[in-house]
């Protein structure tokens, strides 16, 4: 394991995975990487969104059938491991869950950071992939919660002084925010109208706060779109399979579309050189990406 570099994402609850640099992850994992995912809550709190699944047996099991989900989904994006950090999802602001003391958004602060720690020592990634300092008018609790704990644990990993019951300290090398790019959404939604289909952005979408000036990587991952895919209808009570969001367009449309994951380098403790279009630029030790695209496409 310590052979291999490592790449750990930070998600806030089962299904974000999927829908957040998950091309990527398995992009890596086909070229050596070793992959770990960290979700933070269970997901309690999530709307079933499939109505072919809105049934009372779901709802009653509702945090093992994510949990089985979850894990079916990490086995077709190709983690090697997943560790549950486990806080209850704090649902949607001034919601009843949101009031919890067993929520992530009241966690206490010190004893998380400590928690993923732990993971990362344990761990040893090169990489780590979190939300942004910025959430762009998306205030839910529990992804704010996540940039909060993930923060400090990138500064204190390293630190032979904190949390010294967490294991021998280690020190990543790159920290990133993943984000989605105006201009990933601009291509989708002229891309529905090519092909006369509704699109499923309105105004609100292109008036909103856009990040696009921050992002320094694009990482490559069309040949990658099928599993995202496959990992999204993984997550069934979350993901509508007749979702045009996630499905209007047809597959092999859709994979040229915007053939990229957009994210922003927070911190880096190797050298590189933005604009990037590795996550790894500056540590090394993949498997060239030409070669693993040529064994994709045989």
């Amino acid at each position: 394991m310590a052979d291999r570099p490592c790449l750990m994402t930070i998600h806030a609850h089962p299904d974000d995975e999927a829908s957040k640099g998950s091309a990527t992850v398995a992009r890596y994992t086909d070229q050596g990487a070793r992959a770990v995912l960290v979700c933070c809550t269970g997901g309690e709190e999530g709307d079933i969104l499939n109505p072919a699944l809105d049934r009372p047996e779901i709802r009653a099991d509702l945090v093992e059938v994510r949990r089985r989900e979850l894990a079916e989904a990490t086995r077709i994006i190709g983690y090697d491991a997943t560790h549950l950090l486990g806080y209850r999802d704090s649902g949607m602001p001034d919601s009843e869950a949101n009031a919890r003391s067993d929520a992530f958004a009241n966690a206490d602060i010190d004893e998380a950071v400590g928690r993923l720690v732990r993971i990362i020592r344990a761990e040893r990634p090169h990489v780590i992939v979190t939300y942004s300092d910025n959430q762009l008018g998306y205030l839910h609790p529990d992804h704010l919660r996540v940039y909060d704990v993930t923060a400090p644990a990138w500064e204190k990993a390293g630190d032979p002084e904190a949390y010294p019951e967490a294991g021998e300290p280690w020190t990543p090398s790159k920290l990133y925010f993943t984000t989605w790019s105006k201009t990933r959404v601009v291509a989708t939604h002229q891309k529905f109208g090519e092909l006369g289909l509704e699109s499923p952005y309105d105004d609100d979408w292109f008036e909103r706060e856009w990040d696009d000036h921050r992002i320094t990587t694009r990482v490559e991952i069309g040949p990658w779109y099928d599993r995202r895919v496959g990992a999204l209808r993984a997550h069934a009570t979350q993901v509508d399979p007749a979702s045009p969001f996630w499905f209007g367009l047809p597959d092999d449309v859709a994979r040229g579309v915007y053939p990229f994951d957009d994210y922003i380098l927070a911190d880096s403790r190797v050298p590189t050189t933005t604009p990037e279009d590795d996550l790894f630029a500056g540590i090394g030790g993949l498997e060239p990406l030409a070669a693993v695209e040529a064994v994709l496409t045989r």
